[in-house]
């Protein structure tokens, strides 16, 4: 059962003060927390609650004319989640801005992943998406969006990508991020390297690649590497790998790396017999 609701009158209620000035403190960070919005990717928050992944929902706040509907929901989290309510004015005071959607909740995201760890606890066929360089929000979550959905069991990012729990990220990735094991540290050139020696077949995407992207063969274990559009991978792992791109007509530079990333794993899963 859940918690009871709980009203908010005044927006600067101390007890919601972690869900107050949200695009600031997007930008300043949340020392340790983070932004979990809309009820698709509270459904994620909810399930991995307390798991092995180590996610867990700290608050929730609910604007009060979209509580009729949510009941389901609400009985997903525990007791000890409050879960507070405010209209409309009040809402959007807390924020800082007009939220439409009316659902947040305040998540507590575990210990920062090592890369050598994500690596160790995969499962022996196992397909990995690399990221180098990528520092927009919608990209990120459109890429654990594919990720999730083409059955890759993780995501490795350099030190120069940006953050995937930042509020945006989580909400295009419809919360995929909560649940994909995933390390953000170092070098591509490192988690390259590391994932080489632990039988990884890696193939560098870009639209120079030598091979198209459905004719990879199988691999028990695999690694799609995608860089950053404009400048596309180093030159250093692109001659490093070996490389692969997705056919497209002619007189288009390239695709966006998201719907790159999602057409490449798309075949690389359906070559593995990953997908249904």
């Amino acid at each position: 059962m859940a918690a009871a609701l709980l009203r908010i009158v005044d927006p600067a209620d101390p007890r919601i003060a972690a869900f107050t000035a949200i695009r600031e403190r997007d930008l300043t960070g949340r020392e340790g927390r983070f932004v979990a919005e809309g009820t698709v990717v509270l459904n994620m928050l909810a399930s991995v609650h307390g798991g092995k992944t180590g996610f867990r929902a700290e608050a929730l706040l609910l604007l009060e004319n979209r509580i009729a509907g949510l009941e389901k929901l609400l009985e997903r989290f525990p007791p000890n989640v409050p879960a507070y309510v405010a209209d409309a004015n009040v809402f959007d005071r807390i924020a800082g801005f007009h939220m439409h959607r009316g659902v947040l909740a305040i998540g507590v995201k575990p210990q920062d992943a090592a890369v050598e760890a994500v690596i160790a606890g995969l499962p022996e066929t196992s397909l990995v998406l690399v990221a180098s360089g990528i520092a927009n929000h919608d990209n990120i979550g459109a890429m654990f969006r594919n990720a999730a959905a083409f059955g890759a069991d993780a995501v490795l990012l350099d030190s120069t990508c940006c953050d995937p729990l930042y509020r945006k990220a989580i909400r295009v990735s419809v919360g995929a991020v909560l649940a994909m094991p995933h390390a953000r540290e170092g070098r591509t050139e490192e988690h390259l390297e590391r994932l080489a020696a632990a039988g990884f077949d890696i193939w560098a995407l870009s639209p120079r690649g030598s091979v198209r992207i459905g004719d990879i063969p199988a691999s028990r274990r695999v690694a799609l590497v995608v860089g950053t559009e404009g400048e596309g991978l180093p030159e250093r792992i692109m001659q490093r790998f070996r490389t692969a791109r997705v056919p497209q007509a002619p007189g288009l530079d390239s695709l966006n790396v998201a719907t790159a990333s999602g057409v490449a794993l798309y075949q690389m899963a359906l070559a593995a017999g990953r997908l249904g």
